[in-house]
């Protein structure tokens, strides 16, 4: 599973958070590969919330499988088009590492 959130007040979605917290009492992000994407004006709380959360869940993570894109407003034009082209590198390697999380699944 792939998370991809904005932040909001220095936090996760506060329906992302209660969605997951019904998660707590069941077993269904145990040892699951999960990545995380948090695209927002600053994001690194959020970032940090959704990461400490998902691993109370028991999800299976690594820091390939993550990415925290900081200004995400200020990386598009008006008309939606990339003006980072550091964005696709990184997306790049972030779908790397979250492969590698599903082929360990595998095995």
């Amino acid at each position: 599973m792939i998370f991809c959130t904005p932040e909001y007040i220095f936090s996760i979605p506060a329906r992302l958070k209660n969605l997951l917290e019904w998660c707590v009492a069941t077993t269904i992000f145990m040892n699951k590969p999960v990545g995380i994407i948090t695209a927002s004006a600053n994001g690194v709380q959020g970032h940090e919330q959704l990461k400490l959360i998902l691993n109370t869940l028991g999800a299976k993570m690594n820091e390939d499988a993550q990415l925290l894109i900081n200004g995400i407003k200020s990386k598009f034009d008006g008309q939606g088009q990339l003006l980072d082209p550091s964005i696709i590198q990184k997306l790049a390697q972030f779908a790397g590492g979250f492969k590698m999380l599903l082929v360990k699944d595998d095995n």
